[in-house]
């Protein structure tokens, strides 16, 4: 397997390294302290073509590969967490509908998310369910040629700031995963409305929502896929967002192995450079290391979801490996830049607290390691 880049996908780096250094970094620190969502930065992102670089010219997208995409998450990742994740985010509701939409659907929705900034939310985890998604409460329940949604969803990125979501609820509680369904809901339709935004540890610039839906009617053409199949639509997905997860881990990690290079190099101590320290110098050859062999396991998980072939264990393995791998990369940073490193002036310490929700988002690391040992133990 060939793991360089083509030209094309050079290019999208390129592009997408450049804007992120110019208009993505300068703003996370703020972010952070703030909480507040970047508008018009995601519509920059947008405007520029970043919301369809995976997806097919048809509908408004670049035409990239699920390399290009993972790319992107990456270069937006080394200067802000919260913009990687916004987008990451958005790409798992478009999915959902490039997947298993109607062609209706395609051009009523995915096409506005693509072209005109209509950023995406995908609401699953309930109160009472998380990793167990088959638990969800929520219900639809049919009334002519609506459904009419009721129940709450929490801990929802873009929640709070989505104009298209796409919700599973249970359409038939007596059939656990299978009496799940997946709808399209525009923010506007009456009976939804968003509840409590979350004040997170890490990545603050992101939106992380209730949902409430209370009667909230919805024509029966927005159901995605057939009645029954929202579980399998959710599993896919999640499968491809745990791909995005790991893009999103190798970029905070090259940003703490840069941040700690640059310390190195600068810092002074018994009248020489830290770099020249072995300890100093084996804490960043360690973090090289893991980054590179992440990038050759993001590659091939890439090239399998391109290629059509199952790759549900490969990557989880990606994921869990890449989330621990920045949150041990942020701490190493921490402990080389020493007393700086603990202070709110640098940027380890965000960096720390934003790599943190990787290990618990799109399937806690503990629930993918089950998924990992039985699928190695039944092959």
């Amino acid at each position: 397997m060939m793991f360089g880049l083509t030209e094309e996908q050079k290019m999208i780096q390129k592009m997408v390294r450049e804007f992120t250094e110019k208009e993505v970094a300068p703003q996370d620190e703020k972010m952070d302290k703030t909480g507040d969502f970047p508008y018009e930065l995601m519509q920059k992102l947008a405007d520029n073509g970043f919301y369809g670089i995976p997806y097919a010219e048809t509908y408004g997208g670049a035409g990239g590969d699920e390399l290009s995409g993972a790319i992107t998450l990456l270069e937006l990742a080394k200067g802000s967490m919260s913009v990687a994740f916004t987008l990451a985010t958005h790409w798992v509701p478009a999915n959902a509908i490039y997947n298993f939409g109607t062609e209706d659907q395609k051009q009523k929705y995915l096409v506005p998310m693509m072209t005109e900034g209509k950023l995406g939310a995908f609401a699953l985890t309930e109160p009472g369910a998380g990793s167990d998604s088959a638990a969800i409460a929520s219900t639809a329940t049919a009334d002519g040629d609506d459904w009419i949604l009721n129940g709450t969803k929490v801990f929802i990125t873009n929640g709070g700031v989505a104009d298209i979501f796409v919700i599973c609820v249970k359409t038939d509680k007596t059939k656990g995963a299978k009496g799940i369904s997946a709808f399209i809901v525009e923010k506007d339709t009456p009976g939804f409305s968003i509840g409590k935004k979350e004040d997170k540890m890490g990545i603050r610039g992101s939106s992380t929502t209730e949902l409430i839906m209370k009667d909230c009617r919805v024509p029966k053409a927005n159901m995605i896929g057939a009645e029954g199949d929202g579980f399998k639509v959710a599993m896919s997905i999640l499968e491809k967002g745990r791909m995005a997860f790991g893009a999103l881990g190798i970029g905070i990690s090259e940003a703490c192995l840069n941040v700690a290079k640059k310390y190195a190099n600068e810092r002074q101590a018994f009248g020489k450079s830290i770099a020249s320290f072995q300890a100093v110098q084996f804490i960043i050859a360690d973090m090289a290391m893991e980054i590179e062999l992440s990038k050759a396991l993001l590659h091939k998980v890439a090239s399998m979801y391109d290629k059509g072939e199952k790759c549900g264990t490969e990557a989880a393995m990606l994921k869990v490996f890449t989330s621990e791998m920045a949150m041990k990369a942020s701490k190493n940073a921490i402990q080389i830049l020493g007393g700086y490193g603990y202070t709110r002036d640098y940027a380890p310490e965000r960096y720390l607290r934003d790599s943190k929700f990787l290990e618990i988002g799109e399937g806690a690391n503990e629930v993918l390691r089950f998924v990992i040992g039985g699928s190695v133990l039944r092959s």
